[in-house]
């Protein structure tokens, strides 16, 4: 099999969640894409199983093909990471805990779903079937106000009320259909000096619109919460992430659980005990090194955090979205 997408940060990756023990242990590598992390897992700790998650069908058996080599100890799911988590039912809780938040390129460059505003490929987006809106059909229906704000709010993207403009006043003329036509759009309508940049001016608003037709920043947090769960007294939850908006629910969500005392500010006295049970074992985010960020330009603007739980919640209020 081809492998199209490069797995960022392997080294670190493997040595912040490495299995303490060489038997028995269990990682959820909840955003398998095409395999990569798991497969670094599977490799190097022969005794470590793993359950791979994927909301995309096609890309999953990309991974049940690339892992076929480790048998039984590969249990693959079709499922978005919160929901899986959430109903999460296994006699053998996780030790380890891996979110790597990034798009694979196997779905900018195979996918056909209209990720990449360099192809001419239908506006779709969606990383499931079951999300309920493509990207089209948002584009051909959300009021120009609402336009602005996703593009702003999830894109950061300075030009989002020029750009929301734009669309409406082409949607008008005829339908906005393809990754190529958006692209356009946005493009026309940027200021001369804007589409010579770094980045091409379409780049942070289908991002946004990514974001949003896969709920992707509302899921997060309530994955994170569920995970914080289900892993096993000493386990490891990971996170790479690759913009801000991502690293900040992370960055807050790990904060607040690791705190002593997580009563609410209104109590007087403290009830939940005043014990740490969780630990950020990263301070500071962890970064891919010179050589990854030269070899895989991708990588460039990942980032891992990482937690450790060190007991049980006393109650499910103790996790909590940033």
């Amino acid at each position: 099999m081809d492998v199209l997408h490069t797995s960022v940060m392997g080294d670190e990756v493997l040595r912040y969640l490495a299995p303490e023990n060489e038997q028995g242990e269990l990682l959820i590598d909840a955003t398998l894409g095409e395999g990569g992390h798991s497969e670094l897992f599977l490799k190097q700790h022969p005794g470590l199983g793993v359950i791979g998650l994927d909301a995309d069908g096609v890309i999953l058996e990309r991974a049940r093909e690339r892992l076929a080599p480790f048998g039984g100890r590969v249990k693959l799911e079709q499922a978005w990471f919160d929901e899986y988590l959430a109903n999460y039912s296994e006699d053998e809780r996780p030790t380890r805990v891996l979110f790597d938040l990034g798009i694979s390129i196997f779905h900018y460059r195979a996918s056909g779903r209209g990720f990449s505003f360099s192809v001419d490929e239908p506006l779709d987006m969606r990383l499931s079937p079951s999300a309920e809106m493509s990207a089209a059909e948002f584009i051909a229906s959300a009021p120009e106000s609402r336009l602005a704000e996703v593009f702003f709010l999830y894109g950061e993207e300075r030009f989002s009320r020029r750009f929301a403009r734009a669309i409406v006043g082409r949607r008008v003329e005829r339908p906005i259909s393809t990754a190529k036509d958006l692209a356009d759009i946005i493009w026309s309508a940027s200021p001369a000096q804007y589409r010579h940049g770094r980045l091409h001016p379409a780049t942070r608003s289908f991002q946004a619109l990514r974001i949003l037709v896969n709920s992707e920043l509302e899921r997060l947090p309530k994955a994170l919460q569920h995970a914080c769960r289900v892993l096993a007294i000493g386990g490891r939850i990971g996170v790479i992430s690759f913009h801000s908006l991502e690293d900040r629910i992370v960055k807050h969500f790990f904060r607040e659980i690791s705190k002593a005392c997580i009563c609410p500010p209104e109590l007087p006295i403290c009830k939940c005990g005043g014990t740490a049970r969780f630990e950020v074992l990263t301070k500071k985010p962890v970064y891919p090194s010179d050589e990854e960020s030269r070899d895989n330009p991708p990588s460039r603007s990942a980032r891992l955090r990482v937690i450790r739980k060190l007991a049980e919640p006393i109650g499910q209020a103790e996790v909590t979205s940033a």
